[in-house]
Formats: structure tokens, C-alpha cells, sequence
């Protein structure tokens, strides 16, 4: 057992073990949801690939397709915001070189959600 994982009051020269470094992220308490709203997205994209077997017209499946990617964009959303309220306020509050890391990660994670 390391001093970080001991019974007991921390040691003063312990480094806290947060919720990220245990590998708990921000979806965490949500993760039930999360995984029940990608079956659902799993499911609409599973009906696409019916209605192109069924050979339904095509803009009827571009209006499906539409909202599968819609629902993956709002998942998206909510995964973000998610990070932004856990992981980058943890490093926030730690401060020094690991709150710039966080913003630049979700920066560029932002910039790709926008080109998509």
C-alpha cells in the first residue's frame, strides 16, 4: 500500500490522490446515462445501415443521418462540458503548468468538435 492509499489522516508530505489520478473522469457519475444515450445513437446508426439495405430514399436517410450527427454533437457537448467542470477545474485548483496543459487539451478538443 503506497502513503497516498493509507488508513487514516494524509501524511503532510503525501501528495493527495484526486479523482483523476484514480482514473475517475468527469462522465463518471454520469456514465450510465452516457453509455445509455450511445446505445440509442448505436441504434439510429444501425437503422441507417436498414434503410440502405431496404433501399429507402436517399432523403430520408440523409434527414437520419442528420440526426444521428446531431446526437453526437450534443453527447460531444455534454462530454466537454463534463471535462470542463472536472478535469480542468482539478488542474485549476492545483494551478502551475498542469491548468495550462488542461486548457490547451480542451482547446484543441473544442477546435476539432468545430471542424467537424
Amino acid at each position: 500500500m503506497t502513503t497516498t492509499e493509507a488508513a487514516g489522516p494524509p501524511a503532510t508530505d503525501t501528495i493527495p490522490v484526486t479523482d483523476h489520478d484514480r482514473g475517475v473522469h468527469g462522465y463518471h457519475k454520469q456514465k450510465d446515462e452516457h453509455l445509455k444515450r450511445l446505445r440509442r445513437i448505436e441504434g439510429q446508426v444501425r437503422g441507417l445501415q436498414r434503410m440502405v439495405d431496404e433501399d429507402v430514399y436517399c432523403i430520408d436517410i440523409l434527414t437520419q443521418v442528420s440526426a444521428s450527427t446531431k446526437a453526437l454533437q450534443s453527447f460531444a457537448l455534454q462530454l466537454l462540458e463534463e471535462h470542463l467542470r472536472h478535469c480542468v477545474a482539478d488542474a485549476a485548483v492545483k494551478g502551475g503548468s498542469e491548468v495550462d496543459a488542461k486548457v490547451e487539451e480542451a482547446t484543441k478538443a473544442i477546435a476539432r468538435l468545430l471542424r467537424s
